[in-house]
Parts: C-alpha cells; sequence; structure tokens
C-alpha cells in the first residue's frame, strides 16, 4: 500500500509529502565522496575532482598530462586504501553522515521548506538534485554549501557548479547564497558547546589543536579570504572556551604537491607538540561539517601515530558536529535568516 506520507525524492530520500509541495528550499552541498572504497571507484571520482579549475588552477596543458598520466594511475589505490579504513556498514561516513544532517535539518525547519542534499563530486550530483527539485515545483532556492569558512576551492566551485546547473533550465529558481558561517554566533557556540561536551565525557587534554584543511598560500595571496576566516574561527572559539593562545592552537592538513601552503602544517604541529612534553592532544576540525576522510583517517589515524611515535601519549580525536543538536540548530537558524522575505518562509 503507498505511504501518502512520504514520497521518494532525489537520491531516493524519502521526504514529507507536504514539503513536496513548497516552493522553496534548502540545497545542503557537501564535496562528494567516492561510492566504494576501491580504486575503480576512486579513479572517476578524483578525476572530476582533480579536474575543477577551482581546486587546480594550472594551465590544462600543463596540469592534464600530470593528471592523466601521473596521479590517475596511482593515486586511486593508494585513496582506496585509506577510504578502507573508514568505511563502515552504512558506506561513506560523509555520504550518510550529511544525509543524515539533511533529514534531520528537515525536521527542525519543517514542511514549509524542502531540504535537499547534494555533493559537488560525484552522486547526488548538484546539477541532477537542482533539476529533480525544479521537477517537484520549487521556484526558490537557497543554497548552504557545508563549508563553514568560504574557499573559492570548495564553497567558490559551489557556485560554478549550480550556475552550470541553472544554464540547462529554461526557468531557473530565484537564487540565495550561503557564501560562509564562520563567525556566526549560533555555530561558534555549537563548536564550543560539542567540545564541551566532549572534555565533559572524556576529560580535557594538555592542549587543544584546531585542523583546518589548507589550501596553497598562492591562493590566498590572489585573494581568497579562507585563512583569515579560519584564524577568526579560531579566535572566537578560544574567546568563547577561554583559552589563551598557548592552550588552543591553530594548523591546517592535507597539503599535497611541492607548492607551499598554508601553515603550519597539522603533522609537523603534533609532532612539535610531542616534543614539547604535550602528552595528551585533543583535536578538533572546524572546517568540516560532518566526519570524513580527513578527519577520521587522516586525523584520527595518521597523526595519531605521528604524535605517538614524536613521544607523545595519546591524539584524541573530537568529532565533528555530524547530525548532532547543535549544528542542526545552527543550521536552522541560518537558513532562516537567509530565507527571510520569501513568501512561504
Amino acid at each position: 500500500m503507498p505511504d501518502h506520507d512520504h514520497y521518494t525524492g532525489p537520491a531516493g530520500h524519502s521526504i514529507p509529502a507536504a514539503a513536496a509541495a513548497v516552493q522553496t528550499a534548502v540545497l545542503l552541498v557537501n564535496l562528494g565522496t567516492p561510492t566504494a572504497p576501491t580504486a575503480q571507484a576512486l579513479r572517476p571520482y578524483l578525476a572530476e575532482f582533480l579536474s575543477d579549475r577551482r581546486v587546480i588552477d594550472y594551465p590544462r596543458w600543463k596540469w592534464w598530462p600530470i593528471l592523466h598520466g601521473v596521479i590517475l594511475r596511482v593515486r586511486p589505490r593508494r585513496s582506496a586504501h585509506a577510504y578502507g579504513r573508514i568505511w563502515d556498514a552504512q558506506g561513506s561516513p560523509l555520504r550518510w553522515r550529511s544525509e543524515s544532517l539533511a533529514r534531520a535539518l528537515q525536521a527542525e525547519l519543517g514542511d514549509t521548506v524542502r531540504v535537499a542534499l547534494a555533493m559537488r563530486y560525484g552522486a547526488p550530483a548538484v546539477g541532477k538534485t537542482i533539476a529533480a527539485l525544479q521537477g517537484e515545483g520549487v521556484r526558490r532556492l537557497l543554497v548552504l554549501p557545508l563549508y563553514p569558512q568560504y574557499s573559492a576551492t570548495s564553497t567558490g566551485s559551489v557556485i560554478d557548479a549550480v550556475a552550470d546547473a541553472l544554464k540547462a533550465l529554461r526557468w531557473p529558481p530565484e537564487l540565495r547564497f550561503v557564501n560562509d558561517y564562520h563567525a556566526e554566533p549560533a555555530h561558534i557556540e555549537a563548536l564550543a558547546a560539542s567540545i564541551e561536551a566532549w572534555w565533559a565525557q572524556h576529560g580535557r587534554g594538555d592542549r587543544l589543536l584546531l585542523s583546518f584543511h589548507g589550501i596553497p598560500e598562492r591562493y590566498a595571496r590572489l585573494g581568497d579570504p579562507y585563512p583569515e576566516q579560519c584564524q577568526a574561527t579560531a579566535r572566537l572559539l578560544r574567546e568563547r572556551l577561554r583559552l589563551d593562545e598557548t592552550q588552543l592552537v591553530l594548523s591546517f592538513q592535507s597539503r599535497v604537491g611541492r607548492e607551499r601552503w598554508l601553515g603550519p602544517y597539522t603533522d609537523a604541529t603534533v609532532r612539535r607538540l610531542a616534543g614539547e612534553g604535550v602528552k595528551r592532544l585533543d583535536v578538533a576540525c572546524p572546517g568540516f561539517a560532518v566526519d570524513c576522510l580527513e578527519t577520521l583517517e587522516e586525523i584520527a589515524m595518521q597523526n595519531r601515530d605521528f604524535f605517538t611515535a614524536a613521544g607523545g601519549r595519546e591524539l584524541r580525536y573530537i568529532p565533528a558536529l555530524n547530525d548532532g543538536p547543535e549544528q542542526v540548530r545552527s543550521l536552522a537558524t541560518l537558513a532562516r535568516r537567509h530565507l527571510k522575505g520569501w513568501p512561504d518562509c
């Protein structure tokens, strides 16, 4: 017997029937993930990601031979091994945690606004999701990339994908964007409350390290505001937690290639702190809305090993906000403010 209270939307997600009739939608966009932790699945995913000019801005004549002649021959196997370490019974943590967050935000916002999820790379694709929303009758669209700090490599790329999707529509919806939310009071409070709750359960380490994803320094020199926004998030969180600059420190992770990236580097920082006598190091990653490869494998596994090998006793990763009530409330607050002025909001 059909379920008249729900129907299946994009990517097979069940959504409330009342939400299907609304004309306004919030589109959450996250980075994306391969469909399986295998080299075969990683190859097309990495090809799409590393072909994005926002991510790698080298001239195509210079970059194409490197990408197709070297990287896509070697990196899929290595990345598959890393993904295999975090893949769980529900699949990719980034995928299922993002879906859970979207469902929770839908429940928080109620049936007057439709909440959908897309991935910048892989599935569900931004273009297909927007086309599906258009088919459902959505005429007003708020795009909320799940990147608290703006970077051309992340939020900027989402803007490109949305623009490309709208080009294919005869009658595009009204459009609004959330560029960043790195300094939003509700977001800072969510981060602080999450850290304090974790400390209440596990005890507090000797230091708190905030590790953000890095970008090449050259991108910042060209005008990307990302490093300043990361610094602002760290400063506001430090003030909220009443910590000084020795108790809460900042670093940048995930650098690749030979270019100079934003520093200090996370791997070098955890080794330095261990060498200075820090025994228990707590690490949080405020640039990631949900846990993923960069938090679960790079921080909680790789950098844990770097820390203990350098003399530290324990590196403890504090989970991302994920679908916790703090993040759901903060994103709902943000969405409601940006939705103001539209008729059904």
